[in-house]
């Protein structure tokens, strides 16, 4: 059961924020990133839970993030937390819900049905995490689990607890898990996120880690501080003459239907459907 159409839009940085931090909340209204992870997980300690649950429900609602789309992580349906922070959220207005640590279509399944429980409209898209070893290997029949699942996530901090894995430069431990996850994510026509990058003191190592996810087909990378907006933006960003390219495949392709033609050729190159839907994105 694969999308029929592919969820398009920037998502070259989406930024964590602590749903526990009121000051965090509004600076975020600020910041040049495509979206905000508003978070009510593992950012927020359990007696923090049912304070920072209030708190993100009001910022959401108040609204004010422009631009940005606007995503609440809640905490998994089998914790004490989890059904409250739907219930309190689903009905104020955010772009999406992020199931942490998802393992089963079951999970996904179950998280639709508590929606439409709590009032959460169709509009309300699903986000879902891949960050164990059961989410990888299931990865592919997650992505396919419903229409109103828009974006996968990695999780490589969580992975690399439970890989009992080390962060290294190149992410060669990792290397299977994010290329089986960007596959399953191209085969639904979803759109997936990398993981975030730990070392606030390494901006080569950020920058490096940005540009294989770009590589690698990832639509954009996750992040945890402010100061890694930039250069998610830059990696993620096609390049000018990528752009100007793109325009002159569609017009060739756009001139070639108009012609009844099925196939364009510009600079000696065929253009066909394939190439358009490329460029158009």
């Amino acid at each position: 059961m694969s999308n029929s159409h592919e969820d398009i839009r920037a998502r070259r940085s989406v930024l964590y924020m602590p749903g526990a931090n009121a000051r965090a909340l509004e600076k975020a209204k600020t910041l040049e990133c495509d979206g905000i992870i508003l978070d009510l997980e593992d950012a927020v300690a359990p007696d923090q839970k049912a304070a920072a649950r209030k708190q993100v429900a009001a910022a959401v609602a108040a609204g004010g993030y422009g631009h940005r789309e606007v995503v609440v992580r809640i905490n998994r349906l089998d914790t004490p937390w989890g059904r409250d922070d739907l219930a309190a959220i689903a009905r104020t207005g955010p772009d999406a819900i992020l199931l942490p640590k998802v393992e089963s279509v079951d999970e996904i399944l179950e998280l639709e049905n508590a929606l439409g429980d709590f009032g959460g409209g169709p509009q309300l898209a699903l986000w879902a995490m891949i960050e164990t070893p059961r989410g990888v290997f299931a990865v592919d029949r997650i992505a396919d689990a419903s229409p109103r699942l828009k974006v996968l996530v990695m999780g490589t901090s969580d992975l690399a607890k439970e890989l009992h894995a080390r962060h290294v430069p190149g992410r060669e431990p990792f290397l299977y898990a994010l290329e089986r996850c960007v596959m399953a994510a191209r085969a639904a026509g979803i759109a997936i996120l990398d993981g975030v990058h730990l070392d606030l003191a390494d901006e080569a190592g950020l920058v490096a880690e940005c540009e294989q996810g770009a590589a690698m087909g990832f639509d954009g990378k996750t992040l945890i501080h402010p100061k890694q907006i930039a250069a998610a933006n830059a990696a993620f960003r096609p390049a000018a003459e990528e752009v100007e390219g793109a325009r002159r495949v569609l017009a060739a392709w756009d001139a070639a239907l108009a012609e009844g033609k099925g196939v364009a050729v510009l600079d000696g190159r065929l253009v066909e459907n394939l190439h358009a839907e490329i460029a158009r994105r």
